[in-house]
């Protein structure tokens, strides 16, 4: 193979939240072996200054047309410009990253010539706030789109497990953080300790307030422990679900605002509905947070009761071993979380497995197109 820089484009139509900083990391870990493109649309919670987050050799690029919810009119337009702008870059190998994207992409590319990667991000079948029609209408796109020459890469081993059940093309990279980038952040950020020995103790959580982080869970949670802070960092249309008088909500911060929160808080709480590998969870257990999560895919990827963390069916099952952890238990299961982000869940390991699925798919292309062009030449001698 050629030792000029392979052209790798990214298409994401959901660069908020988790998937926004996954995209961010990942570009930057990859920009130093492949020529990296990033076609993307923004949402609400996309930072106002995203392109500061990536490595300047990233090329940013704007689909103007991406909407997240089903639109004929607009999907056909972002159908045509996602064709076109991998027309214009003419890439190596395509990676689309969230539902929209994966539809619209694997319709617009036909994976012959240039390998077809599509990464879900949580599946829009598995989102529970959605009717059992809409969730319908969603496998069925994703049993369609998963019959083109496509590879799903899931983020973890349970939305790997899910995929199998609708598309055998198919494999899994477990997020990761970049923990050499987190650990400068926490170095520079000062951390808010109140020399008052007695702090409230604080449980929190980061992220979007809407129905997939259920924050009617949140809220049920702080009225059961009244005596203790609950601290959501982050903004979002359900905010007044959180109606406790013990839940404080910090609205929309920046990277360094909100690591600085979490920073000097006791618990991290994930009450989510469905997750594909949630980037929050991975920092929080790089911070050293004790974590007491939903029993759902993508937790329980990562967290395993007991070892790490805590599983929870209910919100007495959150109740009870927050309680606990007041008490100062789990230190051991603290040292074990932070011990698996810095083994498994980085964005050094994460990188080095895609590129290896990348290497791999471009050299059976070129194989292939070798096998081509010698039986293009013996029916031309025939």
């Amino acid at each position: 193979m050629s030792t000029e820089k392979k052209k790798l484009l990214f298409i994401v139509e959901a660069m908020g939240g988790g998937v926004f900083t996954y995209i961010v990391e990942l570009a930057n870990e990859l920009v130093s072996k492949y020529d990296v493109y990033v076609a993307y649309a923004l949402r609400k919670q996309t930072p106002a200054d995203y392109s500061k987050y990536f490595d300047e050799r990233v090329h940013l690029i704007k689909v103007e047309n991406f909407k997240r919810s089903i639109d004929i009119k607009s999907d056909i337009k972002a159908f045509l410009e996602i064709r076109r702008i991998a027309k214009d870059i003419n890439p190596d190998i395509i990676h689309l990253h969230s539902s929209k994207a994966g539809a619209l992409g694997r319709m617009a590319f036909n994976g012959r010539k240039v390998p077809v990667f599509y990464t879900p991000h949580g599946y829009s079948f598995l989102m529970k706030h959605h009717s059992s029609t809409k969730r319908l209408i969603y496998k069925i796109i994703e049993t369609v789109c998963g019959k083109r020459r496509c590879t799903t890469i899931s983020c973890s081993e349970g939305e790997h497990k899910e995929t199998l059940k609708i598309n055998k093309r198919a494999t899994y990279v477990d997020n990761g953080i970049n923990v050499s980038e987190l650990q400068e952040y926490i170095e520079k950020t000062q951390v808010n300790k109140d020399t008052n020995s007695e702090k409230q103790f604080t449980v929190f959580t980061l992220g979007r307030i809407c129905e997939q982080k259920n924050p009617a869970l949140f809220n049920e949670i702080a009225l059961k422990l009244p005596d203790i802070k609950f601290l959501w960092i982050g903004d979002g249309d359900l905010r007044d679900e959180l109606s406790a008088p013990n839940i404080e909500i910090t609205g929309w911060m920046s990277r360094r605002e909100a690591l600085n929160r979490a920073l000097s808080e006791d618990v991290f709480v994930l009450t989510s509905l469905w997750e594909g590998l949630p980037i929050a969870l991975l920092e929080s257990m790089y911070m050293k947070k004790l974590c007491i999560v939903s029993n759902i895919i993508g937790n329980q990827d990562v967290i395993s009761t007991g070892r790490n963390g805590f599983l929870c069916e209910n919100a007495n099952d959150f109740v009870k071993y927050i309680e606990n952890a007041k008490m100062g238990k789990y230190s051991i299961l603290i040292d074990n979380a932070y011990a698996d982000v810095i083994n498994k869940y980085n964005t050094q390991v994460m990188a080095r497995r895609y590129s290896e699925i990348y290497v791999k798919s471009l050299d059976i292309v070129e194989k292939a197109n070798i096998r081509s062009i010698y039986t293009s030449i013996g029916r031309v001698e025939e």
